[in-house]
């Protein structure tokens, strides 16, 4: 019962793509094998992983098969890694059958072809089959996928390892179209979900995708399968993208200032990891020693636009909270995991955070822009969006920094007395945060010319709110001092006594001092503006 060749495309494929990455500057995440070795031979064993695109899903699918292949010897891709240390790794080293494929692929060639997307399903089964009758001389040429499993699991004594990569490609490019959906869950559960088949064949499957498995109805289509995703990674929080250890050490070894490259690639955050950054993104930026947004220049991304554009009750304030970099909460529990499915903006939020463009924070509940690489999508996105609010928003926010610049005291205070009216509930109306708030939605379009930040160490205290300008933008420093109930002028006479403005000399910037007070009972704002420069 020889086999009749060593290495099919998608049937124990080898170990060269994983040996292509091993050679490339690879970061060590091989422990992720340690907790798939765990869930073999337990009620555990069906993973699902998602994660943005562009963050190291390939990889890990490649490392995985290269490991558990049969076909192949890997002790010299792994004995010098992480997992060589761990009890596991000999036991499970080159045990299992595995069948790697990429859903992707699949959808390339029907999309080339012109044929109905439909036709995937049954594609990935004839692959499957005919590789499996080619490697195995005692498979029958009539037989099923399905029976040429059993057969191999059974007389081979050998389970298979299943590693689907983009699993959920599928369901993002037929979105609207139920009977391909149906089609392609009916495969998965009669792999994953048969008693009669996935007890004898399946040791562990690994699937990783960009969105959830999508809920059918109340229950999950594939109910089986374990899920970490962007909303709580648990366990997997580790490999879904560089931590910072990682990244320093990149940094450190390829000369790349580590401050930098945290202001555009950190952000996302989770429970017992910490910061994780894009891992495309920060391999880029060292190869080409440049910062830049490598990740929203990808093919693969759904259109910010189309999401943030959507009429949903208060998504439009939302988007301008975030854009401003005030957190906002939401409540992710109702997606319904597609890319059609919305009831709401909490839905569009969650969709977004599994896109990878918001950050969650799973204790405070809320959600943020994570990074200056996702901050530009944004503020790109948003200027191509034709919704009558947000461009009202647009054109007022542009119109309070050129007033701002320009020293028109009187437009400054008529623009934040409006939005501080109309965004703020009555009940936190008075609080110096909801005001600090105020500020950064009304200036919410600085993100072209300015960095901003929230209490500046700055002379001999915290200024409230600084907006700096970009390299090279030509643009003064913006220093804003928050009152309320007190006579203007105290918050530029705090911005002097504090010498607020030191903490910027020698820069040869122009400074331009915002003072701006309410009265408690009248709700009347003012504005004070002086200009200075410090050499």
């Amino acid at each position: 019962m020889a086999l009749k060749k060593m290495h099919g495309q998608y049937v124990n494929p080898g170990n060269q793509g994983f040996q292509l990455i091993a050679n490339s500057g690879y970061v060590d995440k091989t422990m992720l094998i340690d907790l798939l070795n765990a869930r073999i031979g337990t009620t555990e064993r069906l993973i699902c992983i998602s994660r943005p695109r562009r963050f190291g899903k390939s990889f890990a699918a490649l490392m995985l098969s290269a490991y558990y292949d049969c076909s192949c010897d890997s002790h010299s891709l792994f004995d010098d890694k992480q997992i060589a240390r761990c009890s596991s790794y000999l036991s499970y080293l080159n045990q299992y059958h595995v069948i790697c494929f990429d859903v992707t692929s699949f959808i390339s060639v029907v999309r080339r072809n012109e044929r109905p997307l439909s036709e995937v399903p049954n594609m990935i089964v004839n692959a499957l089959r005919k590789e499996l009758i080619e490697q195995f001389s005692e498979l029958k040429s009539d037989m099923s996928l399905t029976e040429c499993l059993l057969h191999c699991a059974e007389s081979r004594k050998r389970k298979f390892v299943f590693i689907i990569d983009e699993w959920d490609a599928l369901i993002r490019e037929a979105k609207n179209d139920t009977y391909t959906q149906r089609k392609y869950f009916d495969l998965l559960r009669e792999w994953f979900k048969n008693i009669s088949f996935t007890p004898k064949v399946i040791a562990a499957a690994y699937m990783t995708g960009i969105l959830p498995i999508k809920k059918d109805g109340s229950q999950s289509a594939i109910s089986d399968f374990k899920e970490f995703t962007m909303i709580n990674p648990r366990a997997f929080g580790g490999y879904v993208g560089f931590n910072e250890e990682e990244v320093r050490a990149k940094c450190e070894e390829n000369g790349m200032d580590f401050a930098t490259m945290k202001y555009w690639y950190d952000g996302y955050h989770f429970k017992g990891v910490g910061s994780v950054y894009n891992p495309n993104s920060v391999m880029q930026a060292i190869e080409n020693d440049d910062f830049d947004s490598y990740w929203t220049e990808t093919s693969a991304s759904e259109s910010l636009m189309e999401y943030i554009s959507q009429d949903y009750n208060g998504l439009t304030k939302t988007i301008a909270e975030l854009i401003a970099g005030i957190e906002v909460p939401v409540n992710p529990k109702g997606f319904a995991n597609d890319l059609t499915t919305f009831r709401g903006k909490d839905d569009v939020l969650t969709l977004l955070v599994h896109l990878g463009y918001l950050a969650y924070d799973s204790e405070k509940k809320t959600v943020c822009i994570p990074n200056e690489e996702i901050r530009r999508e944004f503020q790109k996105s948003i200027r191509e969006v034709h919704h009558d609010a947000t461009l009202k928003r647009l054109k007022e926010s542009d119109a309070l920094l050129e007033a701002t610049i320009s020293g028109d005291e009187a437009t400054v205070a008529t623009l934040i007395e409006r939005i501080h009216r109309e965004e703020t509930s009555p009940l936190h109306y008075n609080k110096e945060d909801s005001l600090r708030s105020v500020i950064k939605l009304a200036y919410y379009t600085y993100r072209d010319h300015y960095v901003q930040w929230e209490e500046l160490p700055s002379g001999e205290g915290y200024a409230d709110v600084v907006y700096l300008p970009k390299h090279d933008s030509g643009y003064p420093i913006l220093l804003i001092e928050l009152k309320w109930n007190k006579d203007v002028q105290t918050a530029i006479d705090q911005i002097k006594t504090k010498h607020y403005p030191e903490a910027f000399k020698g820069y040869g910037y122009e400074i331009i001092l915002v003072g701006i007070a309410y009265d408690k009972e009248s709700k009347k704002h003012v504005c004070k503006i002086e200009k200075m420069t410090m050499e």
